[in-house]
């Protein structure tokens, strides 16, 4: 009989999935800026950015309001890893006219139960950091504000809604210091308040100090409402996408807009309009312990009136508004003392039941309270599914922090509950942990959260501060790259100089009229490529290439001068052969990617290994003439050797074959170096003024004198120290691809060292040397990678990081590319204003040919680089051009100007 009466109020499992669906659109409302003015789910962001992760420690005060009582708590948070912390607590009653009076009397109220705990605590004299659990819906723009949007659980107190409740609580702490003063002597009670929490923030917070997979918070008692963790990339309210944030649903008011009407019953109608709020909190309405009571009442009433009940026999009782409350209906279920329990409450209630009646009231209490089980699970299903969406997983694990009344102490609340959901959620492991004083433990959660982000912030903070370079600290750069050019180029000062402007002998670029094949070879890194270049001119200009990579194993790197050159020989007879040109004698282009001293354009005297390379009986020697030796030892074919080529000045040619204004070449990537057309009347070291002659300027080596030494960071100088070749390259080490990872991994290790990071253990992973490669940072900075992908990539190098560490890493991975993009660009200012001073013009446009992978891979180092040099170079107007395959092509193209402007000449 009482089935098919309360036939609406069970759900199906079908209708608890669309009412899960109903409300992920609602959250999706909620938090899209252009709708959430119409959602009735609002989705507040709460400004708890971190949960606790363990190393959380002081002392902490905090308020709670929200309740039938007023709670006053001091915590003390232990860090001794064992997530220890001490509660002790004071109760305050909170009377009707504080409740339903004015503002002012109400945080007068506040702050006098605060002044009294912290006088019977002994605390007046201590400066305690205040977190503020406010148990009502606010609007907040940041952790220690927020705007009242409406009150809820009969508090009906005036001029407070609309204003900043924060802000009412200092006033009245501040007034009501004076009230501890005695005559003459200065205020010494110091307060802060960091934090204004929700309780349900409250709830996860402290069950997320006990359990680091905390992040739901959900509260069923007298009122009701879940938070959670959101990705902020989806919170459109909140500027800036890094990290997550906790979100205040306040899903009570879920179904205000009608969303739930279909599954509203007469009771559940009956009940909102008798209320303080009809209307409003219909959600709520249906789940929360301060009106289940009230819909048992009608519902008996009705079926009393319809003589299914007490002879039909109206009590005063039933009649009477909150005379059936929440206990009851608890006490009714515990149905392992049988109908006693049933029996002795309603004939409290002067209902005198039979057996039947207790059963059907029974009967009655349970379908109103698994309706509440089922609503309430539906909802936190949606939440968690959208969890595990975010986080792109197939199945998660999750803790869910819980408190609240009807949970705590309805005998079959939370069973219902738990069961509910995993059926609904069946790829969720969730584990509900109940929380220990949420609303007040929590707010101190917050507070030493808050406080721990902040002292972390300021260590952080210093340890990047010295990559952040002003604008007048650049033009320094800029003004010292220029000294040390010109001390480069002048005869007395050659030999001393950190960049050595080292002459190519290329003496000018493509015109068009370059034809013929050739052969290019290229050697600057782990790989090395050999190439047939064949180049038409005229009309169908035209170039073609054909190549093969061979690899370079590290012992032959590192081994003999002799062992290297067989290995490049050996390379070539396989390319011969693979092309089957082994009898042609090809005019052939060397693009040797290594500091030369050239004599010539066909000689080239290596002045020292960079990137790893460590041959022995190299350095000093002519490597063309190296080259010629080991082909000949072979004896198998023959190769005209026309050009020794850097791969920067490569670089330039092929862009210069696309683009006549084209006198610049820049390589970012492994290494880093700028190539760029001079006048010989500047270059001293060479004989003749006529024309211009391209200059390597092999400018890596730029503060291998100290001359930068004012910017070198002490994460730069351990690179250094543990690089091939310490003291050398220093400009290098501070903006190449080969060397950025490795000083971001020893500022990680800095960071994880001070407890900052990684949760202060140093993997074995972080240990290793060059196990942070480049690529990594332009993955880890690409605006397009949502931090859970930062965090796999972390997982991938073994290091195991929370959000909040992968905020910081894609910080300093930012912090540390930043600078080499402007540092840069500094260099290349220094040369394009040298451009402008050597044409004589007001205003110079040229361009720059640019090649290597941190340029053209990273998302942002381009960028940076072409705005520094804006910046300090105002007067030039530069466009910079992506090389295509500057060592192969470039070669080619250099060994073709070589072997034209050799014909001129003869001719």
């Amino acid at each position: 009989q009482v089935d098919r009466y309360l036939y609406h109020m069970r759900l199906s499992d079908d209708v608890l999935l669309d009412v899960m669906a109903r409300f992920q659109a609602e959250m999706v409302k909620g938090l899209g800026r252009d709708t959430n003015p119409t959602a009735t789910v609002k989705m507040l962001p709460s400004f708890v950015r971190s949960l606790p992760d363990g190393s959380e420690k002081g002392e902490f005060l905090a308020v709670d309001l929200g309740g039938s009582q007023f709670r006053a708590h001091q915590v003390k948070v232990f860090d001794d890893r064992k997530q220890s912390s001490q509660l002790e607590s004071k109760f305050y009653p909170t009377p009707k006219e504080v409740v339903q009076g004015n503002g002012v009397e109400l945080f007068d109220y506040i702050a006098d139960c605060l002044l009294d705990f912290m006088e019977t605590k002994n605390l007046k004299h201590k400066k305690l950091p205040l977190g503020f659990t406010f148990s009502f819906p606010c609007k907040q723009t940041k952790l220690e504000e927020g705007v009242l949007l409406a009150w809820t659980k009969h508090f009906k107190v005036r001029g407070v809604q609309d204003t900043d409740v924060v802000n009412s609580l200092r006033k009245a702490l501040q007034k009501h210091k004076a009230s501890f003063i005695p005559a003459g002597e200065e205020p010494d009670i110091d307060l802060d308040v960091l934090a204004l929490v929700n309780d349900t923030v409250g709830t996860m917070m402290t069950c997320g100090y006990d359990d680091q997979r905390c992040e739901v918070g959900l509260i069923i008692g007298t009122g009701t409402n879940a938070c959670y963790m959101e990705e902020m990339r989806h919170i459109d309210l909140v500027e800036g996408d890094e990290g997550r944030m906790c979100i205040n649903t306040e899903w009570g008011a879920f179904g205000d807009d009608g969303a739930l009407d279909d599954l509203r019953t007469e009771f559940d109608r009956e009940l909102d309009l008798g209320s303080l709020n009809p209307g409003k909190q219909l959600f709520e309405k249906m789940i929360s312990s301060l009106y289940l009571g009230e819909l048992v009442r009608l519902i008996l009433l009705k079926m009393t009136k319809e003589g299914l009940l007490f002879n039909g026999k109206v009590s005063t009782a039933l009649l009477t508004k909150g005379k059936i409350e929440m206990k009851h209906v608890s006490a009714m279920e515990k149905y392992k003392e049988g109908l006693s329990n049933t029996k002795e409450i309603l004939t409290e209630l002067n209902l005198f039941p039979s057996e039947e009646d207790c059963i059907a009231v029974q009967h009655v209490c349970t379908i109103v309270s698994f309706r509440s089980a089922n609503l309430c699970a539906a909802a936190l299903a949606a939440i968690l599914t959208r969890l595990r969406d975010n986080k792109k997983l197939l199945r998660m694990r999750t803790t869910v922090g819980i408190d609240g009344g009807l949970y705590k102490t309805h005998p079959q609340y939370a069973k219902r509950l738990h069961k509910v959901v995993r059926r609904l959620v069946p790829n969720c492991d969730v584990r509900f942990l109940l929380s220990v004083s949420g609303s007040g433990k929590g707010a101190a959660m917050v507070t030493a959260v808050a406080y721990r982000l902040a002292a972390q912030r300021k260590q952080i903070d210093a340890a990047l501060a010295p990559f952040l370079l002003s604008l007048e600290t650049l033009r320094e750069v800029k003004n010292k790259m220029r000294t040390e050019l010109e001390y480069g180029l002048k005869r007395e000062t050659q030999a001393s100089a950190s960049v050595k402007m080292l002459p190519t002998y290329v003496c000018g670029t493509p015109d068009g009229t370059e034809k013929g094949k050739f052969l290019a070879l290229d050697l600057g890194g782990t790989n090395f490529r050999v190439l047939l270049v064949k180049i038409k001119s005229g009309r169908r200009r035209s170039v073609q290439m054909y190549n093969k990579i061979f690899a370079i194993p590290l012992e032959i790197m590192q081994g003999t001068g002799e062992e290297l050159f067989d290995h490049i020989v050996q390379c070539i007879a396989d390319f011969l052969e693979y092309m089957g040109i082994k009898g042609a004698r090809l005019p052939l282009g060397f693009t040797f990617s290594f500091p030369c001293r050239q004599a010539s354009i066909d000689k080239g005297t290596l002045v020292g290994w960079t990137k790893g390379f460590k041959a022995t009986d190299c350095e000093g020697e002519d490597v063309v003439d190296m080259l010629r030796e080991a082909i000949r030892r072979r004896n198998e074919f023959d190769l005209d050797i026309v050009a020794v080529v850097n791969d920067t000045v490569g670089t330039m040619m092929t862009c210069g074959y696309e683009d006549p204004n084209c006198e610049i070449g820049l390589i970012a990537g492994t290494g880093s170096n700028v190539c760029y057309m001079e006048d010989m009347k500047n270059i001293e070291i060479v004989e003749g003024n006529e024309g211009k002659m391209c200059i390597n300027t092999e400018w890596g080596g730029f503060g291998d004198n100290g001359c930068i030494n004012n910017i070198r960071t002490k994460y730069d100088k351990e690179v250094d120290e543990g690089s091939l070749n310490p003291g050398k390259q220093r400009y290098e080490k501070m903006t190449s691809g080969m060397y950025l990872g490795e000083i971001v991994r020893q500022i990680l290790i800095d960071l994880t060292k001070q407890g900052l990071l990684f949760r202060g253990q140093i993997s074995e992973s972080l240990r290793k040397r060059g196990i942070f490669e480049t690529k990594f940072l332009s993955q880890i900075e690409s605006d397009r990678l949502a931090l859970l992908q930062v965090r796999r990539i972390l997982q991938q190098l073994g290091l195991d990081s929370t959000c909040d560490d992968s905020i910081i890493v894609k910080e300093v991975c930012g912090a540390v590319s930043k600078r080499a993009a402007q540092l840069c660009g500094a260099g290349l200012a220094a040369i394009v204003e040298k451009k402008r001073e050597n044409r004589g013009v007001e205003h110079l446009q040229i361009t720059v040919g640019v090649d290597g992978t941190l340029y053209k891979l990273h998302p942002h180092f381009s960028r940076v680089l072409r705005e520094t040099v804006k910046e300090l170079a105002p007067q030039c107007d530069v466009t910079f051009m992506l090389s295509e395959d500057g060592s192969g092509k470039g070669a080619a193209l250099i060994t073709a100007v070589a072997k034209r402007l050799h014909n001129v000449g003869q001719k």
